[in-house]
């Protein structure tokens, strides 16, 4: 079958994987913060002391509204919430500080928002300085942030740099002017240019750009610029994202234009495998879905060396058992449960403020669970998964591998004994072959749309 036919078949609603179970499909009714408290405590004494934890702290402020973003943000240019906020940031990691038997080793840190770069630096250091106070650094730790080139000073890139931060990831999206104005991110490459040099210059060791593709008005042209003043920066590492059009998730920001000022699915498949062919011959190499980056940088070792993993802060090069959400909406991972934070910064402040962990909801995984999250991780990072012991076996295994042979005459997938593998030509479609192993929605299928397209 031909590629676009099998974009017009496969194109169709479906989960990014940043988890199994996707949130949507949480048994919310089994959790409770008891629970999620033994799950955490039981990962964190599990977790061997030099692997350490990761920590995600969600810092969700942005002055004006982007509005192709889906993250959960509060726009406002009241920097009086800057210092409030952090002191509850704090107060909820001394809560699971409470939880665990040892002092805690730090991995992993990851500043997301939001804009991180809201917080004025002296506040981004006085958070930063407490958080580990009471911690340790692993050896080969890695701090990362990421940045709106439009209000990241040198200051900040100082600050941070000092702290022990090493990578830096700039929201870039597109730049083409119209698009620009149309998603409300006027954000000229002069800029993108001077942060990124000032980053060099401080001595980050991985500068990462986010790029997006299938936005408003987006054109192959307009593509082509981008990925050509891309490579005049040569960032380590590029997130090519596929827009997500999800107007009945963000309510305000993505009802500022329609489907009809997006680029069909065909159009849209064009724009990735345009960027994606100009991003091979500039020298960077396809990570996972969506990813990319200099042979240097340690994405690409991370698949080299078989350790490449992915979670709610997307891929990443090292592995911890436990990954800690600090902040309004953050979600925590134990691998035996996830959890999420309220998502209003007031309620969430509150209830940290009254000694609680500001649990929104959660779920704790089966083992059946537990075995589907091993293959579609796997699949997402390796492009390939094996059942060929009982410890990757699941009752349900056999239907997934009828779904399976439609994708396989398609080629789409390879099956070879008790191994599956997805070909270099086919990577388009991880996400479809993931769902082939969902059994949250092959059991229950949404009625109503709540995933973004596949392709």
């Amino acid at each position: 079958m031909e590629k676009a036919s099998l974009i017009q078949k496969y194109n169709i609603p479906g989960p990014r994987y940043t988890s199994y179970p996707t949130v949507p499909y949480w048994k919310t009714e089994r959790f409770s913060e008891t629970k999620w408290q033994v799950s955490a405590a039981r990962s964190f004494q599990e977790s061997n002391i030099d692997e350490g934890i990761s920590i995600y702290i969600h810092l969700p402020f942005c002055e004006s509204l982007c509005t192709f973003c889906a993250c959960h943000k509060r726009i406002t240019k009241n920097h009086q919430f800057e210092q409030p906020y952090i002191d509850a940031l704090l107060k909820e990691w001394q809560l699971y500080l409470q939880l665990f038997d040892r002092r805690p080793t730090i991995k992993e840190l990851h500043l997301g928002g939001g804009t991180p770069t809201f917080f004025k630096p002296n506040n981004l250091a006085h958070l930063i300085k407490h958080l580990l106070a009471p911690a340790k650094l692993s050896d080969n730790y890695e701090f990362s942030f990421e940045a709106h080139p439009n209000n990241t000073t040198r200051a900040h890139l100082k600050t941070l740099h000092d702290l022990g931060f090493r990578r830096i990831s700039f929201g870039v999206q597109d730049y083409d002017e119209k698009v620009q104005k149309t998603i409300n991110r006027i954000q000229p490459f002069e800029i993108v240019r001077e942060v990124t040099e000032w980053s060099r210059e401080i001595g980050y060791t991985s500068i990462g750009q986010d790029l997006i593709f299938g936005l408003p008005y987006q054109n192959l042209d307009g593509i082509n610029n981008t990925i050509r003043l891309t490579q005049k920066l040569k960032p380590d590492r590029i997130a090519f994202y596929s827009y997500a059009h999800v107007p009945w998730i963000t309510n305000v920001g993505q009802r500022g234009y329609n489907e009809n000022d997006l680029p069909s699915g065909k159009e849209k498949r064009a724009l990735y495998e345009t960027g994606k062919e100009l991003l091979s011959e500039i020298g960077y190499q396809e990570i996972g879905m969506d990813h990319f980056s200099l042979p240097t940088d340690a994405l690409y070792l991370a698949v080299q060396n078989n350790t490449l993993h992915r979670n709610f802060m997307g891929y990443t090069p090292n592995k911890t058992q436990l990954m800690v959400g600090l902040g309004m909406s953050s979600i925590s991972d134990s691998w035996y449960a996830f959890s999420q934070n309220l998502k209003s910064v007031e309620k969430y402040m509150e209830e940290v403020h009254q000694g609680n962990l500001p649990l929104l909801r959660g779920h704790l995984l089966t083992g059946e669970d537990l075995i589907v999250r091993r293959h579609i991780l796997n699949i997402m990072c390796h492009f390939e998964t094996t059942w060929d012991n009982d410890k990757m076996k699941f009752p349900a295994l056999k239907n997934t591998l009828t779904l399976l042979q439609e994708m396989r005459d398609d080629g789409l997938v390879v099956l070879i004994g008790d191994k599956l593998i997805i070909p270099d030509h086919a990577r388009a479609f991880v996400r479809n072959v993931c769902m082939a192993f969902d059994l949250h929605l092959i059991r229950n299928k949404p009625q109503t749309r709540i995933f973004s397209m596949t392709v």
